[in-house]
C-alpha cells in the first residue's frame, strides 16, 4: 500500500508544473520592460535668510504693562456711562485699597451719620458721597454697621462695569 501512495503523490506533483508561472513571470517581464516610471523632480530647497532677533528695544509681547496701555487707550475712547471722570482731584481715602480699610465705629454729627475707617492707626471720618479704595470708589450708603460702595472697574475686554462692595463693623477684641 505505501507503494500505490508513493505512486499517487508522484502523478498529483507532477499536475503542479512550471507552466502557468513562466506565463506570468513572461508577461511580468514584458509589463516591466515597456512601463517607463515618470517622477517630477524635486524643487530645489527654498533659500534661509536668517533674521537677528534685537528683543532689547522690542516691547515684551507678554507684559502686563502693554495690556494695561491697551486697555487704558480703550477707555478713553469709550461712551459706556460707567467710565470714571480721569480729571477730577482724587480725595485722600482713594489712595488706600479697601482691604486695608477697617469700620471701627460710627457717629451721628447734624443728622449725618458718618462712618469711622481706620487705615493703619489713623481714623477717618467718611459719609455717603464720598470717595474711597483704588477703584473709583463711592461712598452710597452708611449705616451704624456697615459702609455700602459702588466700585467701577475695568473687565477683561476694558469695560467698564459697577460692582458693590461692603465695609462692615469691626468688633473690637
Amino acid at each position: 500500500m505505501s507503494r500505490k501512495l508513493v505512486l499517487a503523490c508522484a502523478l498529483l506533483l507532477s499536475g503542479c508544473g512550471d507552466s502557468d508561472v513562466r506565463e506570468v513571470r513572461d508577461w511580468m517581464a514584458q509589463v516591466q520592460k515597456d512601463t517607463k516610471p515618470s517622477v517630477k523632480p524635486l524643487a530645489p530647497p527654498k533659500e534661509f535668510v536668517p533674521f537677528a532677533y534685537n528683543a532689547r528695544d522690542a516691547v515684551d509681547p507678554f507684559s502686563a504693562q502693554k495690556l494695561l496701555v491697551e486697555l487704558a487707550r480703550a477707555a478713553e475712547t469709550s461712551n459706556n456711562p460707567n467710565r470714571p471722570d480721569m480729571n477730577r482731584p482724587k480725595e485722600v481715602l482713594e489712595s488706600y485699597p479697601l482691604d486695608t480699610m477697617k469700620m471701627v465705629g460710627s457717629l451721628q454729627k447734624s443728622g449725618i451719620v458718618y462712618a469711622l475707617l481706620q487705615i493703619d492707626k489713623n481714623v477717618y471720618q467718611v459719609k455717603s458721597g464720598m470717595r474711597v479704595g483704588q477703584n473709583f470708589g463711592l461712598v452710597t450708603r452708611v449705616t451704624e454697621n456697615a459702609i455700602d460702595i459702588r466700585e467701577v472697574v475695568q473687565d477683561a475686554g476694558g469695560d467698564w462695569v459697577e460692582r458693590m462692595a461692603r465695609l462692615e463693623l469691626q468688633e473690637s477684641k
